[in-house]
């Protein structure tokens, strides 16, 4: 069994004026307020770890990166591990969030240390949570997929339903990668089950994005869409941009593999937007590989297509995304085919040509 979901990044006295569906614009104020108040150095880095999470949740990288450093610096004055755990974890998520994927796993290592040493078991798993995210994110699979399922025993032996949704999210959509789809639905739903019961508005949000994904590889679109529009309901009222973002560019998706090319890159385009103003190169990439595929699709030259997928694949590799690299090189795979069936072979009983002979110089 497991409780109603809580919040534990909200701590001291803002976990009690804050829970975890409070809007992120609710939680920077709250804690801006903490912030400006705080008396000790352990006040402080607990305001500046919820400041912090506020501004990544709402796509201000910039200031979100001010404020786990401080919390950091604030938690090692007050000589406290388990809060300078909190402030690397929180650190890691944003460089995993802004593609930055060796220093998350950096930073996540020194947390799940740090927590480890201080017994803040909830440090801990979350630092861990973290590091497999960014494992699962790189599509290092056999490194995390354990990892993944020893989380989801601790959620489900605590009773922590926010982390039971997470573990399970993550272990469907290493199935949906690599071709479960559907044992990757039935997780997904259960996940979206789980956090609906337990109040986690966001858990849920991100658990509907899933089960669409696997409904329109299967074909029933119209549903996907309608998961996609209930979730994007949760990301607005809880001022989810990044959450908001990741829905739109799924949006599209399903309209391209509709076959609904126009649709498909106006979505993309947005998504684009979106991921380029918060600066999470991640889900920019990721759109602008559905933007190519669906402007080739609507009759794009075909070298301009490969020398955008060539500098997409750069990126990728970059920024350490395997599977992302791994549908590059499946689509072009497919236009170059399309290609070689198009271009049409010589008859078998053409002729070489006759011309006249050239005259020979005088």
């Amino acid at each position: 069994m497991y409780g109603k979901a809580f919040a534990p990044e909200y701590q001291g006295e803002l976990g009690a004026a804050l829970g975890v569906n409070s809007s992120y614009e609710e939680v920077l104020a709250t804690a801006s307020r903490a912030h400006a108040d705080a008396g000790t150095p352990l006040e402080r880095a607990r305001a500046a770890l919820a400041v912090a999470e506020a501004n990544r949740r709402l796509g201000r990288v910039t200031e979100a990166g001010d404020a786990w450093r401080e919390s950091y610096r604030s938690a090692r004055t007050a000589g406290d591990p388990g809060a300078m755990a909190w402030a690397l974890w929180s650190g890691g998520t944003l460089a995993r969030q802004c593609g930055t994927l060796p220093l998350a796993r950096r930073l996540l290592t020194h947390a799940v240390a740090l927590a480890e040493g201080s017994g803040d078991r909830l440090a801990h798993g979350y630092s861990l949570a973290g590091l497999a995210e960014t494992g699962r994110i790189q599509g290092d699979y056999a490194a995390v997929a354990e990892l993944h399922e020893q989380l989801l025993e601790q959620g489900r032996a605590h009773g922590e339903a926010r982390h039971m949704v997470w573990a399970m999210s993550g272990i469907a959509q290493m199935h949906r990668n690599t071709g479960g789809y559907d044992k990757a639905l039935e997780l997904f739903e259960e996940s979206a089950r789980i956090a609906a019961e337990a109040d986690d508005f966001r858990g849920r949000a991100w658990s509907l994005r899933g089960v669409a994904d696997v409904l329109s590889v299967q074909g029933e679109t119209d549903r996907a869409l309608a998961l996609l529009s209930e979730a994007e309901a949760i990301c607005r009222t809880m001022d989810l941009a990044s959450a908001l973002a990741y829905n739109h560019k799924m949006r599209a998706n399903v309209f391209y593999r509709a076959g609904r090319y126009e649709s498909a890159r106006e979505t993309y385009t947005l998504s684009l937007a979106e991921f380029r103003e918060m600066q999470e190169p991640r889900g920019e990439a990721l759109s602008r590989l559905g933007l190519v595929k669906s402007r080739a699709r609507l009759g794009r030259d075909e070298q301009e297509t490969l020398a955008e997928l060539a500098a997409l694949e750069k990126d990728f590799v970059r920024i350490g995304l395997r599977h992302a690299r791994d549908m590059v090189i499946a689509f072009r795979a497919e236009l170059t085919a399309r290609e070689a069936a198009e271009t049409p072979a010589p008859r078998c009983d053409a002729t070489t040509p006759r011309y006249p002979a050239v005259p020979a110089r005088s």
